[in-house]
């Protein structure tokens, strides 16, 4: 547990300091949104593409740590859908709920993995995304679309424009040079390591610089039983699949990391996109965000 929490630490001093920093107007309220931007379409995609072009794939059990990682979430999912007439508030707010139950932090997902287990972790970690991301984007759509959005959900526009996301590009690129044998290009390798190195500390200041710590005062119940579903009962659903899968050691570590991480400011931006509570969206993502400072290291006896 301590290692863990050595682990962790750093991560969230980071978030902290891009908060700090964001609340003082250092370097300026122009900075963050560019910084994001950079992070999200070059640092974030060349970490990925790096890690997975050169990483023991063959010796990763992928079937099922993606079955481990996609059922909890499909689970919550529908149990939330189920739960909504019992959720006495309007449709924009409960997608907003229903964002927070799923989605991950992909940013304090992969400054964990890396954290824990280095550049092993990272390779798990990218295919863990290329697993997650289309799914949770998905189920995130599909509900804002059948709730508020007043414009039908094309189901294969939507899964085309979830594949062309950066993240989800760099994860077929990085697994295409992987299974093919021609691993890291020379020279262009050392480029895409120089980038990626940008990626988890620009990342982290960026989560850090859109939470919105005045909005936790208007913490409500829901709120927190959402924090509850997302930080809890998704990790321990999570390892309980692993060990029904046979999933041990460092793929199993990966898998309920990723279950256990606080929500993404992506879910913000969708609802801003799609018709959700956006305010709703912004508490959820910081409680998350702070909570998670003391459940991820708990999670970690899960491991």
């Amino acid at each position: 547990m301590v290692q863990i929490i050595a682990a962790l630490f750093p991560i969230f001093c980071l978030i902290m300091a891009g908060a700090v920093f964001k609340r003082y107007g250092f370097p300026g309220d122009a900075f963050w949104p560019l910084a994001a931007r950079i992070t999200y379409f070059i640092f974030f995609p060349c970490l990925i593409i790096a890690r997975l072009a050169t990483a023991p794939l063959r010796e990763i059990a992928i079937g099922p740590m993606a079955l481990a990682l996609a059922l909890p979430v499909l689970v919550i999912a529908a149990g939330m859908v189920l739960a909504r007439p019992l959720l006495p508030l309007s449709n924009a707010s409960y997608t907003s709920l229903f964002q927070g139950s799923i989605r991950m932090n992909t940013y304090v997902g992969l400054a964990g993995a890396a954290a824990l287990l280095g550049d092993k972790g990272l390779a798990l970690a990218s295919l863990a995304l290329g697993i997650l991301i289309p799914l949770v984007n998905i189920l995130s759509v599909a509900a804002l679309t059948h709730y508020v959005s007043h414009t039908p959900m094309r189901f294969g526009n939507t899964v085309i424009s979830i594949i062309k996301t950066p993240p989800v590009t760099a994860c077929i690129i990085g697994v295409f040079l992987n299974i093919t044998g021609i691993g890291l290009p020379p020279l262009l390798g050392e480029v895409l390591d120089i980038f990626s190195r940008a990626a988890l500390p620009v990342g982290l200041l960026t989560v850090g610089a859109a939470l919105n710590i005045e909005s936790v005062q208007h913490t409500g119940a829901l709120v927190l039983l959402v924090t509850v579903l997302k930080l809890c009962v998704l990790p321990v659903m999570t390892a309980a699949a692993c060990i029904l899968l046979g999933i041990e050691g460092d793929t199993r570590t990966i898998t309920v990391l990723f279950a256990a991480l606080p929500g993404a400011p992506a879910a913000y931006l969708l609802a801003q996109e799609l018709g959700g509570d956006v305010r709703l969206m912004s508490v959820i993502l910081t409680v998350q965000t702070v909570v998670a400072a003391a459940t991820m290291p708990l999670m970690s006896l899960l491991w």
